[in-house]
C-alpha cells in the first residue's frame, strides 16, 4: 500500500509552483504527480518521499490535503499487461475510481498505482493471482 497526497489548488498563477517550492524546500521529493482541474480549482495527486512531512508541511503552508491508501504494483511491460491487471479486478467486482502509470526503472515492467474500493480485497486477489503481478510497497514505490 502506498499513500498519496490529494492537494486541492485554486486554479490561480503561481498556487502549484508554491506547492512544489515549499515541499521542495523541506527537501521532500515528488516522486510521482498527476494534476485533474475543473474550472475554479485543481486536485494535485502525489507520491511523495515522505508523506507524513509533506502533509504537515502542506496543512502549515494554508493547503487543503487529504491522504489517500493506494495499490501500486509492477504489471509485465507488453501490450495487454493492464488490461490482465484490470480483468483480475473487474471478475472480483471491484471498482477501480482511477490509475496512473510511472517507469521509475525502465525495463520488463510497468508500475501501476491505483485507488480501488475495496483494497483489501485487490490486495488479497493480486496475492493469490500471480499472473507476474508483483505488489509493491510504500518503500518500493519512493525509494527506487
Amino acid at each position: 500500500m502506498v499513500k498519496q497526497l490529494s492537494v486541492f489548488l485554486e486554479n490561480k498563477p503561481g498556487r502549484l509552483a508554491k506547492m512544489t517550492r515549499v515541499l521542495g524546500q523541506e527537501c521532500i521529493d515528488i516522486i510521482t504527480l498527476s494534476i485533474s482541474d475543473t474550472t475554479n480549482f485543481g486536485i494535485v495527486r502525489a507520491i511523495v518521499n515522505n508523506t507524513d512531512k509533506a502533509l504537515d508541511i502542506l496543512k502549515n503552508s494554508g493547503f487543503t490535503i487529504n491522504v489517500a491508501e493506494l495499490l501500486a504494483v509492477y504489471v509485465p511491460d507488453h501490450p495487454g499487461g493492464l488490461a490482465e491487471l484490470l480483468a483480475l479486478l473487474e471478475d472480483k467486482h471491484i471498482s477501480v475510481e482511477y490509475l496512473y502509470s510511472f517507469v521509475r526503472k525502465p525495463g520488463d515492467k510497468a508500475m501501476i498505482v491505483f485507488k480501488v474500493e475495496d483494497v483489501a480485497a485487490a490486495e488479497q486477489m493480486i496475492r493469490e493471482a500471480g499472473k507476474g503481478i508483483q505488489l509493491l510497497d510504500e518503500k518500493s514505490v519512493t525509494q527506487a
